[in-house]
């Protein structure tokens, strides 16, 4: 019988990972502080439960995916929360990207109650949930690892197990400074060629040839050229993930100020009305240095 895994957030990310676990025959315990989120588990075919601890309870695996540090620890620690409904021999899968301070509070609190912990963090966004083909980065023990492998293979398609206990943590910090750096090269080199009298479009599909091409060209410069802003990662998220990174980073001695100029611009973008807008949105902040705007075909 498959094991009874238990799925905590149900937000943008949460409800297509979810429903992928039931189409692979899972049986799923779901909660979520919002009941919107609830509701279209049991409609895939979820069965709704009260509170974390009681999915806890009726769990042999909890799965969180949660927005930040705050609410990880809330959902474990908190009154009726997760570690007041676990016993020994479960296991903890915390999908959600926090701190890697936070990733070996909570494992370290689990294990002090016999039950392991992975934190396994995802890259992807919307899209890579929908498709089931997140690549999952993974800290933990060889041993949790591959026992829950089959379980992350139904949600992701690249998962790797990069260390120890925060490891994944680490890993989705570095990734979301490479996301966030890839999109502000992107927007500057677009908003570069329409100032100067050239078919961004163009220019796009002429560097999707060469060396200069990437996930992030293909995705997000066309997301730019179509001024769809429709969120696939919001930037209040990556503010946030962005942070993380920052404080890892002043944690271990290491200057980043690329992910600082990136941040600044999050920033900016947020406080003039657009934390709800897809990252891809940061084009907006290099077209305003530049008194242009995206034009494709003019």
């Amino acid at each position: 019988m498959p094991e009874r895994i238990g799925f905590i957030g149900l937000g943008v990310m949460g409800r297509p990972m979810c429903k992928h676990l039931l189409d692979a025959g899972y049986p799923v315990v779901a909660y979520d502080i919002m009941k919107a989120g609830v509701d279209y588990a049991v409609s895939v075919g979820a069965t709704a439960a009260s509170s974390n601890k009681e999915v806890a309870q009726k769990s042999d695996i909890v799965i969180t995916m949660l927005p930040d540090s705050p609410d990880v620890e809330a959902a474990m620690f908190g009154p009726n929360g997760i570690f007041e409904g676990i016993r020994p021999g479960m296991i903890l899968i915390d999908m959600s990207s926090i701190s890697p301070v936070t990733a070996r509070k909570v494992a370290a609190a689990a294990a002090e109650k016999g039950v392991e912990m992975i934190d396994a963090p995802v890259s992807g966004g919307q899209v890579g949930a929908e498709q089931a083909s997140l690549a999952i980065m993974c800290g933990g023990k060889q041993e949790v690892f591959d026992r829950v492998l089959p379980i992350l293979q139904k949600m992701g398609k690249n998962i790797t197990l990069v260390g120890e206990a925060g490891a994944g943590q680490v890993t989705k910090a570095a990734n979301q400074i490479i996301v966030a750096m890839g999109i502000q090269a992107v927007a500057e080199a677009l908003v570069l060629a329409q100032k100067a009298g050239v078919d961004p479009a163009k220019v796009r599909q002429a560097l999707a040839g060469g060396y200069a091409n990437s996930r992030i060209l293909e995705v997000h410069g066309q997301k730019m050229l179509d001024r769809n802003f429709k969120p696939g990662f919001r930037i209040r998220l990556h503010i946030k993930d962005l942070n993380v990174a920052l404080q890892t980073g002043r944690e271990y001695g290491v200057g980043l100020p690329g992910t600082a100029n990136a941040m600044e611009i999050l920033k900016a973008l947020g406080a003039n009305g657009h934390l709800e807008d897809d990252h891809s949105a940061i084009v907006n902040w290099i077209e305003l240095m530049a008194n242009t705007e995206l034009k494709p075909g003019s």
